[in-house]
Parts: structure tokens; C-alpha cells; sequence
């Protein structure tokens, strides 16, 4: 092989491993600009301040809880809001109208039709939480509880630093 092949074919491994390295470290990430536009719809959906808010997203066996916070405790007016808004949510989505969410993030957002068709086979509770409230949802079909997760993953994702894994 001549040593301009051989130099070539070296390269390509590095060329790959460079770009797995890359791709690795953006998976779960979604680039500004869509964090940027999903937290302006989100301003016009949640009543609350997302700043001043957490959005924790905790996967379980049987499906996971949504939990929204005030970062400070003591914001009376902050948990207020979430209480109330998350109460609305509870009913919307035991009623299979995840209309807030896809109005944010998207109708294609993953997990999200499934949810919509399979509403009435998910547990959907809400109770109050320190500083806010939570919302447990729990299925018993595997299917559902994949698309609950996909549909955590994507939310963490496109509110990047309003939001967490738990």
C-alpha cells in the first residue's frame, strides 16, 4: 500500500471515533435555538415563571412523576401557580387532551400519541409536593410506560435547564 493510502486509512477510525465522541455528548441535547422556542411557548402555557421553577421528570417501573417546584420555597405565588396548573393538567390528560404539551414541544413530540390513545389505561394522579406538586402516572402496559419515558426524555431535553431527570 502506498504511504498516502495508509496515511488515508488511518485517518477514517480517528474521523469515526471523533465523530461518535461528538455525537455522544450532544445526544439528549437540544440545540439552543429549540430550548429558546419551547421555553417562549411554554410561557404562553404555564402560568408560572420557568426561571423560577424546576421541572423534574423521574422515571419508574411502572411509568414515572412529573414534579414542578418553586427554586425558592418560600415563593408562595410561584407554587400557587403550579399547583394550579398542574390540578388542570390532571384532568386534561385523564381525559386524553395532552394539547398543553404538544402546544410546546410539538403533536410529534415522542411518546405523545400513544399517551393520547392509551389515556384511559394510565393511573394519573396529582398531590401536592414541597414548594409545588407532582403528577404520578402509572401504567401497566410496557408499551405505555416506553412512551412515558420518551415523552420525559424529550421534555428534559427541550427545557434544557428548566428541567431535569429525577
Amino acid at each position: 500500500m502506498n504511504p498516502e493510502k495508509r496515511r488515508s486509512s488511518r485517518r477514517v477510525p480517528l474521523l469515526l471515533a471523533g465523530l461518535a465522541v461528538i455525537a455522544a455528548a450532544s445526544a439528549g441535547c437540544a440545540p439552543a435555538d429549540r430550548q429558546a422556542e419551547v421555553a417562549a411557548k411554554g410561557r404562553q402555557v404555564m402560568p408560572f415563571d420557568l426561571d423560577r421553577t424546576m421541572h423534574r421528570f423521574t422515571k419508574t417501573g411502572t411509568g414515572g412523576l412529573q414534579t414542578v417546584t418553586a427554586k425558592d420555597p418560600a415563593d408562595a405565588r410561584q407554587v400557587q401557580l403550579i399547583r394550579e396548573h398542574l390540578t388542570e393538567e390532571v384532568t386534561r390528560f385523564g381525559e386524553g387532551d395532552f394539547g398543553d404539551p404538544a402546544s410546546i414541544h410539538g403533536g410529534e413530540m415522542p411518546g405523545l400519541r400513544a399517551l393520547e390513545a392509551g389515556h384511559d389505561r394510565i393511573d394519573i394522579r396529582y398531590a401536592e409536593a414541597p414548594a409545588g406538586a407532582r403528577i404520578t402516572y402509572t401504567a401497566s402496559d410496557p408499551a405505555l410506560v416506553e412512551a412515558l419515558h420518551a415523552w420525559f426524555d424529550a421534555q428534559v431535553t427541550d427545557h434544557g435547564q428548566h428541567a431535569e431527570h429525577g
